[in-house]
């Protein structure tokens, strides 16, 4: 599905945050380091974060802010060293149960960033590839019924 159906149906059925300012985005991407691949600038133009299915706090999907991202290591190891995570690994959903969906920013397929499971018993460990972009794991997101669809089988 194209990404703006995708963003549609965000809107339509599930709780956006207001978008973000262009403003906002450099502002961001000057904190982290890197620039959002297209399918993040997107979602962050529609919408800064939100929740799906469900609204705080019982949300179990929580699609961070901008100002909410940071390292997989600080967030889930709570410190910013080599032995807790690369630093290319950042923080994109919280599941709200000390889990992440990441991204990885080192590595990116067809000019998007892989999108990876942290199970905070595991990180960094591992960190299984859940979708290859945002587009591919909003889409799954949105029609796997609240459940965390990369666990399903």
């Amino acid at each position: 599905m194209p990404m703006n159906n995708l963003l549609a149906e965000f809107s339509r059925l599930h709780f956006p945050n207001a978008p973000a300012t262009p403003a906002q985005l450099s502002a961001f991407e000057a904190r982290v380091g890197w620039k959002l691949d297209e399918d993040l600038r997107a979602f962050f133009l529609h919408a800064n974060g939100g929740t799906l299915f469900k609204p705080l706090p019982n949300a179990k999907y929580c699609i961070l802010s901008l100002d909410e991202i940071e390292r997989a290591r600080v967030a889930i190891r709570g410190r910013d060293q080599d032995s807790a995570g690369p630093a290319s690994h950042f923080t994109l959903v919280d599941m709200q149960d000390t889990n992440f969906v990441i991204l990885d920013v080192a590595i990116r397929f067809n000019g998007r960033y892989p999108l990876l499971d942290a199970f905070h018993e595991t990180y960094p460990d591992e960190t299984p590839r859940i979708a290859s972009s945002f587009e591919e794991f909003l889409e799954k997101a949105l029609s796997s019924g609240n459940r965390a669809f990369w666990l399903d089988g």
